[in-house]
């Protein structure tokens, strides 16, 4: 048999190869058939939005009370709920009030008496008065009954004030609640004894309102008193209508309205912050439950200076070239173009672009990592797109 030429051989061979090394690459980059890549682009959001913001803190109660007896005895009673709220003058513990109410007779008693001897000696002083003039009673004897009269007034108003003292510590084996507000549970039970102003029976804190403390940062307490030097702020110092937003750990945004209504006298140098406090209205809702407890993790939010317009775009837009950000944007002859900004505060999930692009701008929002300043591109028009709100977990 023959033997084909050898360059027959390889000629038949060769198509197949080219095709097997075809297949085994990669296909062709995006716009390698000829066309620009697709993007997507937006034109900015422009609305009215207000500069804040945000801090943690705390609830506190306005008012709470530390209740001690203002007697001593043995505790008689309980008249309360633990945890349950109570009225300001509510009963809450009974001491035993006998040792008081015997020691109230006596000095009842002991007015009595005292009110009997003054109206004897009233009698032999103006009996005797005018007889001191005839000689019938010499003047020593005289000076003597008037000075008896004077002693017995004397102990007739101590008598009497001790009988206001002991009606008062016969008061006071009741002990009541000194405000408005929820109580604790009771620290003492019957039968033990009670130490006038040392032995704590329970706590009593207030319900409604409630503050909120939070810390403001230097830098942003600079930026404040800037804007009240202009006009463009109220002062929480100089007025009580400054509103604040709360949100609590399990709330999504800040539902909850407010005012400041105090801020500190001094920046407390070991953190560079200045307490700052809030008012919020806590009232009953559904089976008398309140939203607020004092001690509670909350979110605030303050608006800093006017509403003003703003351009808002994705932050899937920006990108960030060694700490400088930028936007690639379209013109419309389909050319990308590369924006440097400076931006500002997140507004619903859209971020501020203060300096470097204006509102009928296309700005690409996908497809950033393709693109670079002078190419050309395609372009899909869509609404700009927000920023998914992350999780109460996540923020925490």
């Amino acid at each position: 048999m023959r033997l084909r030429p050898l360059f027959l051989v390889f000629s038949g061979t060769m198509p197949v190869l080219a095709a097997a090394l075809t297949g085994c690459g990669h296909g062709p980059e995006p716009g390698a058939s000829g066309q620009p890549p697709l993007v997507k682009v937006s034109t900015p959001v422009y609305r009215e939005v207000t500069d804040y913001a945000d801090f943690t803190g705390r609830t506190d109660a306005v008012e709470s009370v530390d209740v001690r007896a203002r007697v001593s005895g043995y505790l008689d009673k309980i008249l309360f709920e633990p945890g349950a709220e109570v009225k300001k003058g509510q009963r809450l513990f009974k001491i035993d009030p006998r040792p008081y109410q015997a020691a109230l007779d006596q000095a009842q008693g002991q007015v009595a008496y005292n009110e009997a001897s003054l109206a004897r000696l009233n009698r032999d002083y103006e009996r005797n008065r005018t007889l001191v003039g005839t000689g019938a009673i010499s003047p020593q004897d005289f000076d003597k009954i008037r000075g008896d009269r004077e002693q017995a007034m004397g102990a007739l108003v101590a008598a009497k004030a001790s009988v206001v003292n002991n009606k008062l510590n016969l008061e006071f084996t009741d002990i009541l609640s000194p405000i408005d507000g929820r109580v604790g549970r009771n620290l003492i039970t019957v039968g033990n004894l009670v130490n006038q102003d040392q032995t704590l029976l329970t706590t009593v804190v207030s319900q409604d309102p409630m503050y909120a403390y939070f810390d403001v940062d230097e830098r942003t307490l600079l930026r404040v008193q800037e804007l009240i030097r202009q006009g463009k702020m109220k002062s929480a110092r100089t007025t009580k209508d400054v509103p604040l937003l709360l949100g609590l750990a399990n709330e999504e945004g800040f539902p909850h309205k407010g005012t400041i209504d105090f801020v500190n006298n001094q920046v407390d140098a070991s953190t560079g912050t200045i307490q700052v406090r809030g008012t919020f209205a806590n009232p009953p809702g559904p089976n008398q439950t309140r939203l607020l407890t004092p001690g509670l993790f909350v979110r605030i939010r303050v608006s800093i200076g006017d509403a003003h317009k703003a351009i808002l775009v994705s932050e899937r837009a920006i990108g960030s070239d060694q700490g400088q950000k930028f936007v690639f944007v379209v013109d419309d002859k389909g050319v990308v173009g590369r924006r440097e900004v400076d931006l500002g505060e997140l507004h619903d999930g859209l971020r501020e672009v203060v300096k470097g692009l204006g509102k009928e701008d296309w700005v690409v929002v996908a497809g950033l990592q393709r693109l670079s300043p002078g190419a050309p591109v395609r372009t899909e028009k869509v609404p700009m797109p927000v920023t998914p709100r992350p999780s109460q977990n996540a923020a925490e």
